[in-house]
C-alpha cells in the first residue's frame, strides 16, 4: 500500500545526502517523488517505491490537499429530461423526419 505523501511534507531519509543532512522537502509527487534538500538546495527526483523503501520518518506534515471536485451535477432536472423529447423552444426541427 503507497505511503501517504503530500506536497510540502518534510521526511527524513535513511541515507545521508552529500552535504550531510538527512532531512528533505517533498516538492511534486506522481509516480516519482520530487524532493529538495533542505541544507543545500539540491532537487531530485526518485521512483516512488525507491522513495518508500529510504524514507525513514516525517518531521512534519503538510495540511491534505483539498478532496478532489465533486462530479459534475446533471443540468437538467429528472423532470425536465423525461419532457425533453418535446421542443419546447417553438422552432422547428428542419431536420426531423
Amino acid at each position: 500500500m503507497p505511503v501517504e505523501v503530500n506536497v510540502d511534507d518534510i521526511v527524513r531519509l535513511r541515507k545521508v545526502h552529500p552535504c550531510g543532512s538527512y532531512e528533505w522537502r517533498v516538492v511534486r509527487i506522481g509516480a516519482d517523488i520530487g524532493l529538495k534538500c533542505l541544507k543545500c538546495g539540491r532537487r531530485v527526483l526518485l521512483p516512488r517505491s525507491t522513495f518508500e523503501r529510504r524514507l525513514k520518518s516525517f518531521i512534519s506534515r503538510a495540511a491534505a490537499p483539498p478532496p478532489e471536485a465533486a462530479a459534475p451535477t446533471r443540468w437538467l432536472s429528472a423532470e425536465r429530461a423525461d419532457s425533453d423529447s418535446t421542443n419546447t423552444t417553438g422552432v422547428e426541427d428542419s431536420y426531423s423526419a
